[in-house]
Order: C-alpha cells, then sequence, then structure tokens
C-alpha cells in the first residue's frame, strides 16, 4: 500500500515541476485534505517568496555545486530550510527527518545522507547564517529580499532604495485576502452578519462597499460561503477597474481578457443583471471558468466568447473594461511564481500586446461611451507611458478625472488614474484609467 502523499512532498513535486516548465501546477496539491492542503500552499508560495535566500544558502553549505544539483534534490532542500527558518510551528527534527527520507525515496541512502548534512549545518548556524558580499549591492538587495536582479536594479534605480526595499519586503509576507459580497445573492449587511457570527476575523473597507479583509482563506472555506456563490475573492484594488467603468443596468458591456471572471460578476451585479456582458477571452481552459462562475454567482446577463479580441471584429459597446496581460509586478505576494518568470523581454512583449488589445479595445466603444484600461502592474511602460502612447493617436478619447469614484490616497497623474502600492495600500499593486470616446 502506498504511503499517503505529505505536504512536504508534494511542495517538492510543485516545485520541480515548477523550475522543468516555469509553470505553476498545484493540482497535485489536490490530493492533500484538511490542514495539509494549507500546509502544502504555504511551502509552495512561501519558499517562491524566499528562494534567491534559500538557494544561497545550500550554495554556502553544500559541496555540490548548486548548477551540478538534481532538481527534486534541490527543491528537498528549500522545503527544509524553509521549515527551520520560516516555519515555527515545525519541530527541527520533523523537518530534518522528513527530508532525507524524501530523497532516499527517489535518490537513495547517499543523497539522504548529503541532505540531512546540509540540514544539519543550517540548523547549528541557524542564529549566525552567512551573508553575501556587501561590495556586490545589487546581488546582495536580490539574496536578501529574494528578488531578481534585473527586478532589484529596476525598482531602486526607479523610485530609490527605501521604497523599494520596503515593496520587496510587502511581497515577501504572507498576503491578507478581500471578500466581495455577491449583491446578486446576499445583501452587504447580511454577510457582515454572517461574517460577526462566525467568529471569523475581518475589517471592512471603507475604500468600495463590501468588501472584507480577512486573513486566512480557510476559514471562510468551511462555511461553504464560495460553493453558494455569497462572497468571492477579489483584491480591493482589483474592484476598482468595474468601479470605475460604473456600469448601469440595460447597457451593453464588454470584458476583454475575462478569465476568471471574477470581474464580469462584479458588474452583473452593478448592473441588476440587466443588459448584457460579454466575456471575451482568448485561453479555452480558462474561458471555462467564466461559465462556472456566472453560474454559481447568478449573474444571468453574461454570455461568452472565446476569441482573440485583436482579430475579430465586435459591435459597439456602452462600456468597455480591459483588464491587459501584464507582468504581475503588483501581485508578486500572491503570485511568487511571478517573480522567476518575468524578464526584460518579456516586459517588452507584453507592452507590445498591450497596445494591441488597446487599439482593439478602442474600436468597440460607441461615441460618448467608456473605456477602462487597467493592470496588475508597477510598470510605467504597462501604465501611464501605454495610455499616453495611445492618447497621441487616438484624439477622441480623453482621460476621465476619478476622484469622484476613488480615495484620494490611490489617485496618481492630478487624479486621471489610480496606482496601488503593495507597501503603500496594504493591498495588490493595480494601475487603471477611465477614457471617455468624445467623437
Amino acid at each position: 500500500m502506498d504511503t499517503p502523499l505529505s505536504a512536504r512532498h508534494a511542495s517538492v513535486l510543485v516545485l520541480t515541476r515548477f523550475d522543468e516548465t516555469q509553470h505553476l501546477d498545484l493540482h497535485i496539491l489536490d490530493e492533500l485534505t484538511g490542514p495539509d492542503r494549507g500546509q502544502g500552499q504555504e511551502y509552495v508560495q512561501g519558499i517562491l517568496r524566499r528562494r534567491s535566500s534559500l538557494d544561497f544558502l545550500i550554495q554556502q553549505f553544500s559541496s555540490v555545486p548548486f548548477a551540478e544539483m538534481d532538481g527534486f534534490f534541490k527543491n528537498v532542500l528549500r522545503v527544509g530550510i524553509y521549515d527551520l527558518l520560516y516555519m515555527d510551528s515545525t519541530p527541527d527534527y520533523a523537518a530534518l527527518n522528513e527530508a532525507v527520507e524524501i530523497v532516499k525515496t527517489r535518490m537513495g541512502q547517499k543523497s539522504g545522507d548529503v541532505v540531512n548534512a546540509i540540514l544539519r549545518r543550517v540548523q547549528r548556524e541557524a542564529q549566525n547564517l552567512p551573508k553575501p558580499d556587501p561590495e556586490n549591492r545589487t546581488h546582495l538587495v536580490s539574496v536578501t529580499f529574494s528578488h531578481p536582479e534585473w527586478l532589484v536594479e529596476r525598482w531602486t534605480n526607479r523610485m530609490g532604495e527605501r521604497d523599494a526595499f520596503l515593496l520587496m519586503q510587502a511581497n515577501n509576507r504572507r498576503p491578507e485576502y478581500f471578500l466581495r459580497v455577491n449583491t446578486l445573492k446576499t445583501s452587504i449587511e447580511n454577510f457582515r452578519l454572517r461574517l460577526e457570527k462566525s467568529g471569523i476575523a475581518f475589517e471592512e473597507s471603507d475604500w468600495l462597499p463590501g468588501y472584507f479583509k480577512v486573513q486566512q482563506l480557510a476559514e471562510v472555506r468551511t462555511k461553504g460561503w464560495f460553493d453558494k456563490g455569497l462572497v468571492q475573492v477579489q483584491d480591493i484594488a482589483a474592484g476598482f477597474a468595474p468601479f470605475v467603468l460604473d456600469p448601469k443596468p440595460g447597457e451593453t458591456v464588454y470584458d476583454i481578457c475575462a478569465a476568471p471572471g471574477t470581474k464580469t460578476i462584479v458588474m452583473a451585479g452593478m448592473m441588476e443583471n440587466q443588459g448584457s456582458i460579454l466575456a471575451i477571452d482568448i485561453n479555452g481552459d480558462r474561458i471555462s471558468k467564466i461559465a462556472e462562475n456566472s453560474e454559481n454567482y447568478g449573474a444571468d446577463i453574461v454570455k461568452i466568447r472565446r476569441a482573440d479580441a485583436r482579430e475579430e471584429r465586435f459591435k459597439l459597446a456602452d462600456a468597455v473594461l480591459l483588464d491587459a496581460p501584464c507582468t504581475g509586478t503588483g501581485v508578486l505576494s500572491k503570485r511568487a511564481d511571478l517573480r522567476w518568470r518575468r524578464s526584460p523581454s518579456d516586459l517588452e512583449q507584453i507592452v507590445k500586446t498591450q497596445a494591441e488589445l488597446l487599439d482593439a479595445a478602442a474600436n468597440m466603444v460607441s461615441k460618448g461611451g467608456r473605456l477602462v484600461y487597467t493592470t496588475c502592474s508597477l510598470e510605467p511602460e504597462e501604465n501611464i507611458e501605454q495610455i499616453h502612447n495611445f492618447l497621441s493617436e487616438y484624439d477622441n478619447f480623453e482621460m476621465m478625472p476619478l476622484g469622484d469614484y476613488l480615495p484620494e490616497e490611490v489617485l496618481a497623474e492630478d487624479g486621471y488614474a489610480y496606482q496601488t502600492w503593495p507597501h503603500k495600500h496594504h493591498c495588490d499593486g493595480h494601475f487603471g484609467v477611465l477614457l471617455k470616446r468624445v467623437v
């Protein structure tokens, strides 16, 4: 009889697969149950947030060159060191013993002995761990805050070391989550009462109605509120885009790059299920989530179309939301894998794709209609520079002030854009503008 998969072993498999494919597939964690699944998530995300730091320690304590290490072996060490240094609830003996047993199952006793020796050195020197050479400032910062060197250089040059360090620190914290009440199924007041009776700690946002911050999702999940469609997970900053677009009952609305449909459902609620929303996405796998979520959350006015918005023609709409593909540098706390998947060349290609999608979206907007462009990026090329380039070509659109929609502390560009920062606003980093077609 096979031994049940443990949280540590499952995490090693997920991380090894990520190294091989640059795709984070968490499905193997579904084999875990109860607290083990949450622990597996903690290992995967925590290790991805701390990867540079962990890898530096492996190189310092191992006689085997890091580049020559087997990927599975490397990730057993990452999990073991993370256990020793960051998982206060894990006894050291458990971290050591299971790491050795995991590697022995695939690579034999000799590899198990090597893992044991490295982890015991980390354990002994935990209070006085080695540090990178301070002469190489970029490498030092990259290892300390576990971000790629190109991003370290980019952010420190643009915003200065203090803000860059605070941003990277924020990216390495365990994220908090916002729940958005689905007003198609319940009221904000009723859901607040549910939270109060449940004993789940929460904080209600005063930025947008119906958003509640919670520390963890496990307790919420056990209540069945997601299954009933009463509430969905959506960061408060992600809610700005539909709020600024302000779709009205009876309007025709397009949601471009809509999967998995979270913003689509928000807009259906704002429209009181009156009118029409066309959710468009190119990804066949993800587009099924729009249908699943729309049904679960009671968004009856949503129609779905798999299409490349750049290549097909659409009738004109009253309002268009373009949640553009981006580098995701504003969500590195929740999507730690992105920091290791992105490169400067990716940024160039993404900016090009965004410009093409923005061009296509503009041609879907009727005269007097609205277009919201939004990203979860912190990079100016994807954000305000993208909009300035767009407006230099489209003189029939103009940016609209956002002071009537959003709190002053999140506004940028003299109130004509919003930009949130994880270290300043304690939410994800999002950018957005409201464009009106005037001719």
